[in-house]
């Protein structure tokens, strides 16, 4: 069974989106090992300037890097990966799982991700090119991942 990882940088505030995480997690048990780790998000004042914002990203990509796995097949969530139809994404994540044990999505904070971590992913993945909240992403991200495993599994749910 392959092992889906999840980081994400920032922890969720709403209720709703807390419980979105859980139903999905629940529902993809049946489908793989997940595990979501949330990280700190480094706090910045509220007009950083762009030295600050970088040094941000450098300080989340330390502990975000400390999570990845030499061994996982390595996603990074940002605005210029490419976009996948679900069909594609299940495709991908049935291509992963002949050569790697372990999947691993990363979520930067709200300024996004370093090149660091960036560069360390095998693939770059965008969701859309409209602007989500990053808390929201992991939501979407898990639905997601719960589609591709249904059409993986040729259930009804994708219909």
């Amino acid at each position: 069974m392959l092992s889906v990882k999840i980081i994400s940088v920032g922890t969720l505030k709403e209720s709703y989106l807390r419980e979105a995480v859980a139903e999905y997690s629940k529902r993809l048990s049946a489908y793989c090992k997940l595990s979501v780790v949330q990280l700190k998000e480094t706090r910045l004042p509220d007009s950083p300037s762009e030295k600050e914002i970088d040094a941000a990203l450098e300080d989340e990509a330390k502990a975000i890097l400390s999570e990845l796995s030499p061994r996982s097949y390595k996603i990074a969530m940002c605005v210029e990966g490419k976009q996948l139809s679900s069909e594609k994404l299940a495709e991908k994540l049935d291509t992963v799982s002949n050569t790697h044990s372990e999947v691993c999505f990363v979520i930067g904070s709200s300024h996004g991700l370093s090149d660091k971590v960036k560069s360390a992913c095998d693939m770059r993945l965008s969701v859309s090119e409209m602007t989500f909240p990053h808390q929201l992403l992991r939501v979407m991200l898990l639905e997601g991942i719960y589609r591709a495993f249904n059409i993986i599994s040729g259930t009804k749910y994708h219909k």
